[in-house]
């Protein structure tokens, strides 16, 4: 009777995929069967059996949980390099945009230097051929001109060969100036070929990336398909996020009034529809522990309130988080972002841009996951957010 128990949990634990509540089932069963029959009933080998079968479930649901934590692994690794590679092809566009202006200024520059060469060369000319026009003119005149008409035909060939002279340095510096301009545009045009290929390489990275997320993603679902190991791994995430919470309220005693005066009066993080509501049901006996704001991709997301940010990075299940202290133990979260703005320690003002909306921590769509807390305890954000 014992074996065909034993066989019997066997097929139930495999249609379970062995997750944790259906060894703690095994286990219970196994006592209760051993409870009911005399010692003698069972044999040392059934024993033995039981044993090993109890040793076989945990060693499957320890590899379970590491299979799964390698995954969130992996998960985590990938969607921070996605934010990465995004941060820096927006920063590749941003010095794109910058190359390209300065090439535009540089060319505006080179025309205007043209021209002023253009002028400055025609004006020599003149000149020159002024300075010898009345040389020759004077050279036929010397013998009639006397006194103080002889000065003063000294006195102009001054002025032209002074005008001239300022007139070729002129020149000179204007032709420098025209050579610098073009090595710079020389330099900027190589830098604008240089940040393409980068961004063109950026690009191939993160379709590579996301791909790898996207697989990751699948074999996360595969591994907590069952409603129970769904439970779990959210009780796990729960679990993290409040520690996470205490270690950072720990680490910082902000002097701040909170937001006991502020009930239905905060701006919200973002505008969009709510995709899950406070309190409905997540899964199981989990409810949801703030709402879920419908996010455009690379939307800002920004402080509902005055605080201090005192976490700011990624979370299992939550993805990329900003945790901002508003004081007297009140503080508010921002989950999923695609990109963080912020850092722990920075001060931010009501309305300040903290992150970038996305769908990290595996989500499938681009959103915000918004909580407010109060001495750790969840609290309906509609009750505190502008109606």
């Amino acid at each position: 009777m014992l074996i065909s128990l034993i066989a019997q949990e066997r097929t139930y634990v495999a249609k379970q995929k062995t997750n944790k509540s259906g060894f703690f089932f095994l286990s219970t069963c196994v006592l209760l069967t051993f409870l009911s029959f005399p010692i003698n009933a069972a044999s040392p080998s059934e024993l033995q059996g039981v044993k090993n079968e109890i040793s076989r479930q945990q060693k499957a649901l320890s590899n379970q949980e590491k299979q799964l934590d390698e995954l969130q692994k992996s998960l985590r690794s990938q969607e921070t390099s996605i934010a990465q590679l995004e941060k820096e092809i927006k920063q590749t566009k941003q010095a794109l945009a910058t190359a390209k202006a300065n090439v535009g200024q540089l060319q505006r520059k080179m025309d205007e230097l043209e021209g002023q060469k253009k002028a400055q060369t025609e004006r020599l000319e003149t000149l020159i051929q002024t300075y010898y026009v009345t040389q020759r003119a004077n050279a036929s005149a010397s013998l009639l001109q006397q006194g103080v008409e002889e000065d003063r035909i000294s006195q102009y060939f001054q002025h032209l060969a002074k005008a001239r002279a300022e007139t070729i340095n002129e020149l000179e510096s204007t032709k420098k100036q025209l050579e610098q301009s073009q090595q710079q545009l020389l330099n900027e045009q190589s830098q604008i070929e240089s940040l393409l290929k980068q961004q063109s390489t950026k690009h191939e990275q993160l379709a590579k990336t996301q791909g790898q997320r996207k697989k990751t993603l699948g074999n996360i679902k595969q591994s907590i398909s069952s409603d129970k190991n769904y439970l779990a791994e959210l009780q796990r995430n729960e679990t993290r996020l409040k520690a996470e919470i205490a270690k950072a309220a720990k680490r910082n005693a902000i002097p701040m009034d909170g937001l006991a005066k502020q009930a239905g009066k905060l701006p919200w993080p973002l505008k969009g529809s709510i995709l899950h509501q406070f309190g409905t049901k997540q899964t199981g006996q989990i409810n949801w522990k703030g709402i879920v704001i419908a996010a455009r991709y690379g939307e800002q997301v920004k402080s509902v309130y005055p605080g201090t940010v005192v976490f700011a990075e990624y979370l299992r299940g939550y993805g990329l988080v900003v945790l901002i202290d508003h004081g007297k133990g009140d503080m508010t979260l921002y989950g999923y972002n695609q990109a963080l703005l912020k850092k722990e320690g920075d001060k931010v003002t009501a309305g300040e841009v903290i992150a970038l909306a996305g769908d990290t921590g595996g989500q499938d769509r681009a959103s915000l996951y918004f909580e407010i807390r109060r001495n750790s305890e969840a609290q309906n954000p509609r009750n505190w957010l502008v109606r």
